[in-house]
């Protein structure tokens, strides 16, 4: 876990422009930042590029420093805790996107006994034997790193017919009035673009889905 200090200096170089881009400073403008002395700051410093949360390029004019993917995650992180005290009501996350076709793989997937029975317990409906893709527009792509802080249920990975089949999350969702669920592989990596929905129905079938059609998806939290 990130050490408060640390943390206090990943928020500062965030306010300085760190997760847009480079960030050209000196040790002491930093400290006047975090009221430490430079040697206080750059112990910090360091010890985020340690943690691989910026990082850092020195050169004759002082240090070019950014602000990792890692360390947004932190400070999403960080975000949605202060969410949590100060905000009461639920947060709605819109999605937008267009409809395209997988590889088919989703409907073997939610053929499978043991992960059909789990997305059935988890979500309260039966999945239909598909699934919906959705490719995320740019603004979209932004809100899905968010939902990354929320509560995903966890769908166990299992064995049989002498494969192993992977953990997966998924995250309950709503496509106008249909129940539905975002699914996510946990060890394999996955387009941060790309949605699976899993549904009751066959949204396609039941709303008259093409590819290239726009779709919204909603998530409460």
């Amino acid at each position: 876990m990130i050490q408060p200090g640390d943390l206090q200096c990943l928020k500062a170089l965030a306010v300085m422009g760190g997760c847009r881009g480079s960030v050209r400073l000196s040790t002491l403008t930093l400290s006047s930042s975090l009221g430490t002395s430079p040697q206080t700051a750059s112990r910090r410093l360091q010890s985020l590029e340690r943690q691989m949360l910026v990082s850092r390029a020195v050169t004759a004019e002082g240090q070019d420093i950014t602000i990792t993917r890692k360390g947004e995650e932190e400070l999403r992180r960080e975000y949605a805790e202060l969410r949590r005290i100060f905000e009461e009501e639920p947060v709605q996350y819109t999605l937008r996107g267009q409809v395209i076709t997988g590889l088919g793989e989703g409907r073997y997937y939610m053929s499978l006994e043991p992960y059909r029975k789990q997305f059935q317990a988890s979500l309260g409906f039966e999945p239909y034997p598909g699934t919906l893709n959705i490719r995320l527009d740019s603004q979209s792509v932004q809100v899905r790193k968010r939902l990354e802080n929320l509560e995903w249920i966890r769908i166990n990975g299992f064995a049989a017919d002498h494969r192993t089949f992977g953990e997966a999350r998924c995250l309950p969702c709503r496509i106008r009035e249909v129940p539905c669920g975002i699914v996510l592989p946990v060890r394999s990596h996955y387009p941060e673009d790309i949605l699976e929905i899993v549904a009751p129905t066959g949204l396609r079938e039941r709303y008259g889905y093409r590819d290239a059609d726009m779709v919204e998806v909603e998530v409460i939290a």
